[in-house]
């Protein structure tokens, strides 16, 4: 399982996602430079809820190897839905007060797609190799076959 490429693409964003539920969004700088206000990522039911959506989504795609077409397409759910988090996160930005300063985790959704996508696409090249050895196979008990 984990000598797959798409398994490590999945436990990172898994990780990244999970980094977020305990980590700061936003930070409120006081005059003197120190912190004197913090946004969460759980401070919002809505993130909250996307979090915990995208985290389970992570997790369903890494656990279930067997069905690779359902873990593809739970890759590519979990890629969606990340994307509409960080579109809520942007929007987030630009509505925030300006005393604000975003941290590095609000961009971990970014790197959260880009890793689902590119599992997804592994997924689905182990789908098509599966598939077309499995036709080479048919193919050659057919020649035996017509052989006897």
């Amino acid at each position: 399982m984990w000598q797959r490429v798409q398994t490590l693409y999945l436990a990172i964003s898994t990780i990244l996602i999970a980094v977020m539920l305990f980590s700061n969004e936003a930070v409120c700088l006081g005059s003197d430079g120190a912190v004197a206000d913090a946004i969460r990522f759980t401070d919002k039911v809505s993130h909250l809820i996307m979090l915990i959506i995208i985290l389970l989504l992570n997790f369903m795609a890494l656990t279930i190897v067997k069905h690779r077409v359902f873990q593809m397409r739970t890759a590519v759910l979990a890629a969606i839905i990340t994307l509409a988090l960080q579109i809520w996160i942007v929007l987030d930005y630009f509505s925030i007060h300006e005393v604000y300063v975003f941290k590095l985790p609000a961009i971990f959704p970014v790197v959260c797609i880009i890793l689902d996508v590119l599992a997804a696409r592994a997924i689905l090249a182990d789908q098509l190799l599966v598939e077309s050895s499995g036709s080479l196979r048919k193919s050659r008990a057919e020649r035996r076959k017509g052989r006897k």
